[in-house]
């Protein structure tokens, strides 16, 4: 585990005791983005004149959140030269890309004292929007569930994993396409990596994640199955919208996501 650097609101005497009873976020930033064709690290490619994740920072902002910390790996010191002056913004490294799940583990020593909701969102998906967040923590904070899901009523959901639920209508997981039954890839709802967790039992499930899968890696998908088994309330909200299934894998997503940006932005936006 590395140290966290951070660049703090020099008006509070600890930085963390003045965002105890606020959310914080996990902001996944390590990946390369093979598919973007480019050295730059995927979540420093622009649209509307700004990194994919100064726009995600953006939304995080507005809906509350003043300590994120940005999980950052390939070329890690140019991510955190681009978001350096945002306020509240902290880095932890992660050397290996082992999944998910072992990039929230690298924010373990900076949330392990933290007790409140903690957000986790990935840095290259600008269409994170400030009402779906906000709709999460409400329903968070009034329900006292260790996992709030925002997930997605998607009319093509090929590629992406599906939440199932039981004959209540409750969550009960989530099956990733490859692993999916015929009747599951027919489910339109999708999960689209946007949590609220309790802090205190999201470190307790990281000690409990394993690598037991194809690719040897860490997965946070994992972690809502985990809280299930302890008993623990976990719900899935079909709270976002469809423009927030414009995340960015290759060089064709970006000129789509800029085409909304500019779409809902009065004015436009830069080039």
């Amino acid at each position: 585990m590395r140290g966290v650097d951070s660049t703090r609101d020099s008006t509070c005497a600890s930085f963390f005791e003045c965002t105890m009873t606020e959310p914080i976020a996990i902001v996944l930033a390590a990946g390369k983005g093979t598919r973007m064709k480019s050295d730059l690290p995927k979540v420093l490619a622009r649209v509307c004149g700004r990194a994919l994740i100064e726009h995600v920072l953006d939304a995080l902002g507005a809906a509350g959140v003043r300590r994120t910390i940005a999980v950052v790996g390939y070329r890690a010191d140019d991510v955190r030269a681009a978001v350096s002056h945002v306020v509240g913004v902290e880095f932890a490294l992660q050397t290996e890309q082992r999944g998910t799940g072992h990039a929230v583990m690298m924010c373990r020593d900076a949330i392990k004292d933290f007790r409140g909701p903690v957000i986790v969102v990935t840095g290259d998906s600008p269409m994170l929007q400030v009402d779906s967040l906000r709709q999460l923590l409400d329903e968070f904070n009034e329900s006292g569930s260790a996992c709030m899901m925002g997930t997605l009523i998607h009319q093509n959901p090929a590629g992406l994993g599906r939440i199932v639920r039981d004959k209540s209508g409750e969550f009960s997981g989530i099956v990733e396409e490859k692993e999916a039954s015929s009747e599951q890839r027919l489910i339109h709802e999708v999960n689209m990596s946007t949590y609220v967790f309790d802090c205190q039992r999201l470190i307790e499930c990281l000690d409990r994640l394993t690598n037991n899968n194809r690719q040897s890696e860490y997965y946070i998908t994992d972690v809502p199955g985990i809280m299930l088994s302890r008993g623990w309330d976990v719900r899935a909200r079909a709270v976002l919208k469809p423009c927030e299934a414009l995340s960015v894998n290759t060089v064709e997503d970006l000129g789509l996501v800029e085409q909304e940006l500019k779409r809902r932005q009065v004015g436009g936006c830069a080039s």
